[in-house]
């Protein structure tokens, strides 16, 4: 990831200050950090993770995000939480792959994860099929909380960030549920080219 990057969202940002779509129209999420950009190789490693899919994976690039967590700062969330899967897409994968990035991550980091805290109760379209527009209307009251999360900073683990569609309506719930702060521990963040 380049060294200025906006700390809301991870969009490359001079001089690592909020970016102009953060300002404009801020997420319902506080901070991002994401241990790579997604462009390739990664995108090859965790594509192969995902959908191949190569379990085995798992390890390194928790490592890796758990780095760049690390190299973040010393401050760290109260509780992690894992981007759930609807029931479809869980049974279509045969497993959770940002529940496995934050399993491992946790340990390493020291933050417990609540495992079952959060739900996809809405099934949709891969975000990833969708142009950039139609994400957030994908998403829109497609999580809940099973919890509350009163007065907790709450990170979120997701394997890729993209449009950040999905983060802002998992935090949107989290909100909902109590959160006082949210935070997101990606593994790649696809950035604007320009």
């Amino acid at each position: 990831m380049p060294p200025q990057r906006c700390p809301v969202c991870a969009e490359p940002a001079p001089g690592g200050l909020p970016c102009g779509a953060c300002i404009a129209a801020p997420p319902a999420f506080d901070a991002t950090v994401a241990a790579l950009r997604y462009e390739y190789p990664a995108t090859r490693l965790i594509q192969a993770f995902k959908y191949a899919p190569v379990v085995g994976l798992a390890s390194p690039l928790a490592e890796l995000l758990a780095e760049a967590v690390a190299a973040d700062g010393p401050e760290r969330p109260d509780i992690l939480v894992a981007m759930p899967l609807s029931r479809e897409r869980l049974a279509e994968r045969g497993f959770n792959q940002a529940l496995e990035l934050a399993r491992i991550a946790g340990r390493r980091i020291g933050v417990p994860l609540a495992a079952r805290a959060v739900a996809r109760v809405r099934h949709g379209p891969a975000q990833a099929g969708l142009p950039l527009a139609e994400r957030a209307r994908n998403v829109r009251g497609a999580f809940v909380a099973t919890r509350r999360f009163d007065g907790l900073d709450v990170a979120v683990v997701d394997d890729v960030m993209t449009s950040g569609a999905s983060l802002d309506a998992l935090a949107r719930a989290l909100r909902a549920a109590g959160a006082r702060r949210v935070r997101n521990w990606v593994l790649a963040r696809a950035c604007d080219p320009a």
